[in-house]
């Protein structure tokens, strides 16, 4: 198993944040992302939030990339439209890449 840690940060609305995160709440998450999800070996996912700001948790099965999960995602419209409703809430992190949503994170300490 492998395991990410992401960055990103929301929209600096109240209303806006409690939006998104009725779009998370237990049951609303689209079930074809979902699936979607565990089709490209994502075992596990937790986001959490403080401020505007997310981290996210990625338990992955051990043959998981990025660079897979991009390719997969491309042929599938409901991904994209999950997508494009997402990014109506969130913002990119100022050091983040030119499209680039979630910022995978460096782990500096384990005990």
């Amino acid at each position: 198993m492998q395991k990410f840690c992401l960055a990103l940060d929301l929209l600096e609305d109240e209303a806006m944040i409690q939006e998104y995160e009725t779009h998370h709440a237990p049951g609303n998450a689209w079930p074809e992302v979902t699936q979607h999800d565990i089709d490209a070996g994502i075992l596990n996912i937790e986001i959490f939030r403080t401020g505007n700001r997310m981290f996210m948790i990625l338990e992955t099965d051990d043959a998981f990339s990025f660079e897979k999960k991009a390719i997969f995602d491309q042929g599938n419209p409901k991904i994209a439209e999950w997508e494009a409703l997402m990014w109506k809430f969130q913002k990119p992190l100022p050091w983040a890449k030119e499209g680039e949503k979630w910022v995978l994170m460096n782990r500096i300490f384990k005990s």
